[in-house]
């Protein structure tokens, strides 16, 4: 502790005593000694104060003068480092000096009203008018040199194609696309599309900066001047990426097209904000605090943190919306790219400091699991409860048929989601494989674990076409006509096969189901056949034919005959040209099998018999010849009714 002036004075004062008293001759050796020493102490107390005195004095000296340089600026407008680069340097040298002065004086025990607590005041003034300075030179030195770069020069692609909008649930006649949403298939690096996002010529002087507010123990004023900095650079690139801040209500009001185009721009802006920005922003606070370990992460994290939050609120928002089939594949897409980005993620904010993103990042995406789920099954319950008042015209393919099958075509994009959402939620056929088979089918069944080759995925795609079945079974019970029933079931189920045989769904439903449906649709065709041909074809054998007690054949039953199979192929003429096989390939097949069978047996009936029939007569009953009928027949299932008579 220095001497004060008063003490200085009492010390001088008893040197002289000590030195008097040491010039009496009757003093003892020991008692000369000890006034020697006393004297000695006395006389280095006084030097120290010599000495401290000039060092007060050096210290006021070089106090002045870094107070003056601070001091010069503060009337100056301009920014220092927008100046000669040795004026910030010099700057920054000065204010560095203020915080040794202000750490030396501090380090003193002085008296609270002593030339030095005065410097050490003066000092901190200076000091904390410094580092207002240099807090604002950060954040100005942040917001001139950052730089921005256009997501159109990234290699992301941005995903157009629409999903169709209908009113109904179940409204959808032709594919939803195949050309429906894909993930990011680029194999490049992330890290290859990592920016700068401030200029790299002032990273030195950001850290210069951000070195002498810390060491001055102003490092949450230069935190928060980069964090508020920063976050409206976040905003303004989420403002690039055309992402608006929504509320949860203004989300689930939004019509589902308006919708729709903000989901798109919304899974661009994650995938971009995500692997591309939030890993540049890190790294530049690594570059600037990285010696400053745990700054760096805690400034990342509450710069980007209500960034993320927003991004994730706008996920939540779709999880919370109405669960409606046509919506399924937005939702998926969205599950997907939030499932995609957790290692990202994760590896941004480790536990701890980023534990709170984390968090609502798995809790957004268990919420949008929970919708798609609950979406699929609605789309389920929508199949089974779709009912039809009248019968489907010309008994062709249903629309609830093409829409089914192409909505689950589309379903096979999303495979590996699919089968990991719907692992753990069981499956139950609702339609009993074994009541739509026949015995032989429902032996191999038994004989074969359906649970060992068959996906969660695979289960619920066949439990959707056992629904569809049962009811498409419903409505092929509104046709009066039996025959017309068997058409309307043999295309749907032909429909259905030809879907599941030609696309990525035949990995989901086996050969087996192939060929068990193959089978169906043959029986269909089949039933139909002998419900429209075995009562003409009737009329073409010789049975009843004989006059009664001889073997020779009656004329009069023979013309009626010939009439009856006239009108019989008329009426069906009539009708079923109206009906529709809509596949060319079924259409011709089916066309085949009826001239097989029914020309054959009109050429052999004519061949027994049109010769027992007078010539002048013979035109009234027989009409037709076969070459004529095998014509007519390709005529039918065109859905264009006809008649012969007006041919």
């Amino acid at each position: 502790m220095t001497p004060t002036d008063g003490e200085q004075t009492v010390i001088a004062a008893a040197q002289h005593i000590v030195r008097a008293l040491g010039t009496n001759k009757n003093l003892t050796d020991d008692m000369r000694k000890i006034l020697e020493d006393l004297d000695t102490r006395l006389s280095t107390m006084t030097l120290e104060s010599k000495n401290e005195r000039g060092r007060v004095s050096d210290i006021e000296e070089l106090l002045n003068s870094v107070q003056e340089k601070v001091m010069s600026w503060e009337s100056d407008e301009s920014m220092i480092w927008d100046s000669d680069p040795e004026a910030a340097s010099e700057y920054l040298m000065a204010v560095d000096e203020v915080r040794k002065l202000t750490e030396s004086l501090g380090s003193l025990h002085l008296d609270e009203n002593g030339d030095e607590s005065k410097l050490l005041r003066q000092a901190h003034v200076v000091l904390q008018i410094a580092m207002a300075r240099l807090e604002e030179e950060f954040s100005y030195i942040l917001a001139q040199n950052k730089q921005c770069f256009e997501p159109e020069h990234m290699s992301f692609r941005s995903c157009e194609m629409e999903l169709p909008d209908e009113d109904s649930t179940i409204s959808v006649e032709e594919d939803p696309g195949d050309d429906s949403l894909r993930r990011d298939s680029s194999s490049r690096s992330w890290e290859e599309f990592i920016r700068d996002l401030v200029h790299p010529d002032v990273l030195p002087d950001l850290k210069g900066i951000a070195d002498v507010m810390f060491k001055s123990n102003y490092d949450q004023e230069c935190c928060q001047a980069y964090i508020s900095t920063r976050k409206d650079a976040l905003d303004e690139f989420l403002f690039i990426l055309e992402v608006e801040k929504l509320s949860i209500e203004e989300v689930l009001r939004m019509d589902w097209s308006n919708l729709n185009v903000r989901i798109k721009k919304w899974m661009r802006a994650m995938k971009i904000f995500m692997r591309v920005y939030l890993p540049s922003e890190k790294r530049l606070c690594d570059q600037i605090f990285g010696e400053m370990d745990p700054t760096n992460l805690i400034c990342f994290v509450e710069t980007s943190k209500s960034s993320v939050l927003q991004l994730l609120n706008f996920g939540e928002a779709i999880a919370l919306g109405p669960r409606q089939p046509e919506k399924l594949f937005r939702f998926l897409d969205i599950y997907e790219v939030v499932s995609d980005l957790i290692p990202d993620i994760e590896a941004l904010y480790p536990d701890g400091f980023g534990s709170t993103v984390r968090m609502e990042c798995h809790e957004v995406l268990k919420r949008l699991g929970d919708s798609v789920r609950g979406t699929y099954h609605v789309f389920e319950n929508a199949v089974e409860s779709n009912i039809s008042t009248i019968p489907f015209a010309g008994g062709g393919v249903h629309h609830l048929t093409k829409y089914v099958m192409n909505y689950i075509k589309t379903l096979t994009d999303y495979s590996d989601t699919l089968n990991v959402l719907l692992e753990d939620h069981g499956w139950e056929d609702p339609v009993s494989q074994s009541s739509l088979m026949d015995p032989v089918e429902e032996e191999e069944n038994e004989n074969e674990s359906f649970a060992d080759i068959i996906t969660p995925m695979g289960h619920h795609l066949r439990s959707v076409t056992s629904i569809l079945e049962s009811n498409l079974d419903g409505k092929s019970r509104l046709y009066r006509d039996g025959s017309l029933q068997q058409i309307f079931l043999m295309n749907n189920i032909y429909y259905m096969v030809q879907k599941v045989k030609n696309s990525e769904l035949r990995a989901f439903f086996g050969d087996r189901w192939i060929r068990q449906h193959n089978g169906k649709f043959q029986a269909h065709a089949i039933n139909y056949e002998r419900a429209t041909w075995i009562s003409i074809l009737a009329l073409l054998r010789d049975d009843g034919l004989s006059n009664p007690g001889s073997n020779s054949v009656s004329k009069t039953l023979l013309k009626e005959r010939f009439k009856s199979f006239n009108l019989a192929f008329e009426d069906v003429y009539k009708s079923q040209t109206s009906w529709l096989i809509p596949d060319s390939q079924l259409r011709e097949d089916l066309r085949i099998s009826l001239s097989l069978r029914v020309i054959q047996a009109y050429r052999m009936f004519m061949g027994r018999h049109a010769n027992q029939l007078d010539s002048r007569n013979s035109e009234r009953y027989i009409k037709y010849s076969a070459d004529d009928l095998e014509n007519y027949l390709l005529d039918l299932f065109e859905g264009s009714p006809r008649s012969l008579q007006k041919r």
